[in-house]
């Protein structure tokens, strides 16, 4: 957001330029909701379609979980009422297939019972009970003949009804079983109950075929809630289970505690008391489909993050690349406007200098003329006083003219061209056109130039501007009566290094890499900021390079690196803009 930086503080300012930065705002704006428009339109409407799709898939798996309950409940329900009246028929066959007098017999229904175990398995006793609901027969771990029952509800449900089948519980016994007793209906004979106990094993084996672990579980209870069977869930046997279903044979979904919810259905067994229900934990079954969703949500929202941080950097790297581009146009404008000016100025002060050379000119003339009269003349009183002023005037003369044909090799429109330049006389010739200032100012200018220093190829006008710019920059650096030091080196025989050092108030570190930009000035309003810009234009297409060495209050040194010789390419690269530059 670089340009934020640029266009903020005078955004909120409102100054001048407030039309523009609001049009880079609105930019910057139109763009950024421009793409992001284009970029996640489509982005949210796939997701939206997947998201739908997923949604539907999602909603039949929880279907098919709820259809499968319902299955498991039809099927254990069925072979629930096959188990239990498999042996309700056993017990109505022996009854039917005996007599009273032979059940009486324990030998007799010691071999029934036997068999029955054979047959059917899970028989835990067999009794015979008379019509006055005494036990006249019992086969089984426990001596119980002789009991009596026919004050006990079971009894006279069994009168009635002619079967009954209990509740599980623990009795003597303290394991968990339950009876069956089936009442004799055969009219030529007494009225007898045969009683049964079944252990809950075969119960137990019967719905643990169904193995529903760890994602659910498939159980018995009474019409109280009691477990008839253990649960791996609920807890064992007669511990009461709370989330019984209202209604019978429909699935819901209900939560015990802090645990997870989880799908309940219930059916009554046919023939007995007991409930058969089944349970199943959805969130284990659909923690697929939980993670994929997650995942989706995860990648779109990571994807929509990815492409917003884009969008917002490249729309603001864009507008700020615009900005910048703007600025660079404006300045090179602002170059071009204030290059013009220079040159009109160059050219005018051409104009004046030529003009001051006519009469100087003529003054020189007549100055000689009244010298050569005055030496032909003997008698001429103060003669020799004459002739010191001649001479002081010739002088004067000849350094006007130095000053105007200076001044006129700066501002003449010449073409670039190559020639050998000898860098201690054009240094001399530079240094005498801005000795004035330094003379007059008191600033000691040092000139170190060794008589070995190779001569240069390359266009004296722009090694003088290059040279009077610096020269210029270091006097305004320096106070009245400090020095200012000119050497010449040579690295190597390729090229040349010129160093001139200030010992001014130098440069700040911050400042330092700004001080070859266009319109840069840290001279106030003293300074237009060119000079170096120029400058550096300059040595760059020469093929040469300048290095800056500064400390704030200890000075700074510009050393420029030229080349000993040019290539022909490169001077005819430097042709137009750098002889425009010339008039500066």
């Amino acid at each position: 957001m670089g340009i934020w930086r640029k266009i903020k503080p005078a955004f909120w300012n409102r100054s001048d330029s407030e039309l523009e930065l609001l049009n880079y705002r609105r930019l910057w704006r139109t763009t950024l909701f421009s793409a992001i428009a284009v970029t996640l339109a489509p982005l949210v409407f796939l997701a939206g379609i997947n998201f739908y799709q997923f949604e539907e898939q999602y909603q039949l798996q929880r279907k098919e979980i709820t259809s499968h309950v319902q299955r498991l409940l039809a099927v254990n329900k069925v072979q629930l009422a096959n188990f239990l009246e498999e042996r309700r028929a056993a017990l109505a066959y022996v009854n039917l297939a005996n007599t009273f007098n032979e059940l009486s017999d324990r030998k007799h229904l010691s071999t029934v019972f036997r068999r029955l175990r054979m047959a059917f398995g899970g028989f835990v006793d067999l009794g015979l009970i008379d019509g006055q609901g005494i036990q006249r027969a019992y086969i089984g771990p426990y001596n119980l003949e002789g009991r009596d029952y026919k004050n006990q509800d079971w009894y006279k449900e069994v009168q009635i009804r002619g079967i009954y089948i209990s509740d599980v519980f623990l009795g003597h016994r303290n394991f968990p079983h339950f009876v069956i007793a089936v009442r004799h209906e055969r009219h030529d004979e007494q009225s007898y109950v045969l009683r049964a106990t079944i252990d809950t094993g075969k119960l137990n084996s019967l719905l643990s075929a169904t193995d529903l672990h760890p994602i659910g579980d498939i159980f018995l209870v009474n019409q109280e809630g009691v477990l008839q069977t253990p649960s791996t869930l609920f807890g064992g046997v007669l511990t009461h289970f709370e989330s019984l279903p209202a209604s019978v044979g429909k699935v819901t979904e209900t939560r015990q505690g802090d645990e997870p919810p989880f799908l309940v259905a219930s059916a009554k067994v046919e023939g007995s008391p007991f409930l058969l229900v089944v349970v199943k934990q959805p969130a284990a079954l659909l923690q697929k489909w939980d993670l994929l969703r997650i995942n989706i949500i995860v990648m779109v929202g990571l994807s929509v993050a990815a492409i917003l941080v884009v969008i917002w950097w490249g729309s603001a790297t864009l507008v700020n690349r615009i900005y910048e581009a703007d600025l660079r146009r404006v300045a090179m404008l602002h170059e071009v406007e204030y290059t013009n000016k220079l040159a009109s100025i160059g050219r005018l002060a051409a104009g004046v200098a030529h003009e001051i050379n006519n009469p100087v000119a003529i003054i020189n003339e007549k100055v000689g003329l009244m010298g050569d009269i005055l030496g032909l003349s003997e008698d001429f009183p103060r003669k020799e006083k004459f002739m010191d002023q001649i001479k002081v005037i010739k002088d004067s003369v000849r350094r006007v003219s130095e000053i105007t044909h200076r001044l006129l090799g700066f501002a003449r429109h010449l073409p670039v061209k190559s020639e050998q330049i000898h860098l201690a006389a054009l240094v001399k010739e530079v240094l005498g056109f801005l000795g004035r200032e330094a003379q007059y100012r008191n600033i000691t200018i040092n000139v170190d130039i060794p008589d070995h220093v190779p001569t240069l190829e390359a266009d004296k006008g722009q090694i003088q501007q290059v040279l009077l710019n610096i020269i210029n920059n270091a006097l305004a650096a320096v106070e009245d009566g400090d020095s200012i030091d000119i050497s010449v080196a040579s690295p190597d025989d390729e090229q040349v290094a010129i160093t001139v050092t200030d010992y001014g108030i130098g440069i700040a570190s911050q400042d330092l890499k700004n001080i070859f930009e266009p319109f840069f000035s840290t001279k106030g309003e003293k300074g237009t900021g060119l000079g170096l810009s120029i400058t550096y234009g300059i040595v760059q297409k020469l093929g040469g390079h300048i290095d800056v060495i500064s400390e704030p209050g200890q000075g700074t040194s510009f050393i420029v690196y030229l080349p000993v010789k040019q290539r022909s390419h490169r001077m005819e690269g430097a042709g137009g803009e750098d002889a425009a530059r010339m008039e500066v």
